[in-house]
């Protein structure tokens, strides 16, 4: 189905784009793969490039950029010529917008700068060993000293947690549910460990690490927001992260399918292509009605989000739909090339493992079900307390 979201400045920016993975990313995918992380200097490549926080103001380096459909051409192109395991979309769209938004002037201009041009790279540090989606499960500490705040905890499951220069950090400030405040660590500061590069069942080039806080004094100047307001600075930015999340679901599953519709005219059995059998065609017809159906429920949420209307129940069937549909896709991509797609040398089976972290991060299916449900009147959080 032809898209009709984009214009002719769009159209020039992801040609820049595609060239620039193409040339930068693509070329070092495997060496990537195997060392579990990707080098720093691709982080300095797509800042001189002007890439990064796209949205941020131009005293600070950026281009004042708030269109969200610049990042969704940037996620679609690294889905097809690059690796998803460069989290760009992380650093920029996720990361970035808490020190744009929260942050003081001071703070921007210390910290945005070398943002935008790559010299540090960001990370957020929510999850815990005991803390997953739950956030009022959060025990790592931050006591206020007077003049610092002193740190104590521990993080897992931290994506770019070892190339990481500034990290915004959830911590507990106050002993209700939701008392939680965001600071801003930064490497070098004393106390602070980042543990072993995590191994994981796909996603291998993005480093993944625990972090560990002892005794880090985090100066005052380091909070982030409002004392006690984490939380709610936290679900503010939620519904864009699961639209960051359907976008890149969706490309994925369409960067599988673009590789298994080729290899299937290629590849032959019984004296025909394996795109000339009826159970072939049928397969790519259903993915292809699937894709066409959710690009069209994703476009229509990009341009709520730019007009600011998007729901955090929209954002969530964004997700639920497109990690589940990705799921689907690369499955039936794999089955497609037979023993060929169960080989890392073959995209797909990449892109099948990669998949299966999507149901999971930026809150899991179940939870995006929650949401969704609830927001149909279906709480029963609600009738217990009618009751």
């Amino acid at each position: 189905m032809e898209r009709n979201i984009f214009d002719e400045d769009h159209e020039m920016f992801r040609d820049a784009a595609r060239s620039f993975y193409q040339n930068e990313v693509q070329p070092h995918a495997d060496r990537w793969h195997e060392q579990g992380i990707v080098d720093r200097e691709a982080f300095l490549k797509a800042g001189e490039q002007g890439l990064l926080l796209m949205w941020a103001d131009e005293k600070y380096g950026g281009a004042g950029v708030h269109d969200f459909r610049y990042e969704q051409i940037l996620i679609e192109e690294i889905a097809k010529h690059g690796d998803p395991g460069f989290f760009m979309t992380l650093h920029s769209r996720l990361v970035g917008p808490y020190i744009g938004e929260l942050g003081t002037d001071e703070q921007k201009q210390r910290w945005l700068p070398k943002c935008v041009s790559g010299e540090h790279v960001l990370a957020v540090a929510i999850t815990e060993p005991g803390a997953g989606s739950d956030v009022s499960g959060i025990r790592t500490k931050a006591e206020d000293k007077g003049d610092h705040y002193l740190l104590n905890g521990s993080k897992t499951f931290i994506s770019n947690g070892i190339l990481a220069d500034l990290i915004v950090v959830v911590a507990r400030t106050d002993t209700s549910r939701h008392g939680l405040s965001l600071f801003v660590v930064e490497r070098g500061m004393e106390g602070f460990e980042r543990g072993k590069n995590l191994k994981k069942m796909g996603m291998k080039s993005q480093d993944t690490a625990e972090l560990f806080f002892n005794n880090v004094k985090v100066p005052k100047e380091n909070l982030l927001g409002e004392h006690n307001r984490g939380f709610y600075q936290l679900m503010h930015f939620l519904a864009e992260e699961r639209l960051l999340g359907g976008c890149q679901y969706l490309a994925n599953a369409e960067a599988a399918f673009d590789a298994t519709m080729e290899y299937t005219q290629q590849r032959k059995a019984f004296g025909q292509t394996i795109a000339d059998f009826q159970n072939t065609r049928f397969k790519l017809a259903d993915m292809r009605t699937e894709m066409d159906v959710a690009q069209a429920f994703i476009d229509r949420c990009v341009l709520e989000h730019n007009a600011g209307r998007l729901s955090a129940e929209d954002a969530a069937k964004a997700k639920l739909f497109c990690s589940e549909l990705e799921a689907r896709v690369t499955d039936q991509c794999v089955q497609l090339h037979g023993g060929n797609g169960y080989m890392d040398e073959y995209p797909v089976s990449r892109m099948y493992t990669n998949a299966r972290i999507s149901r999971i991060y930026a809150g899991s299916s179940e939870i995006m079900r929650e949401i969704i449900a609830r927001s149909l009147g279906l709480d029963p959080r609600k009738k217990n307390k009618a009751a």
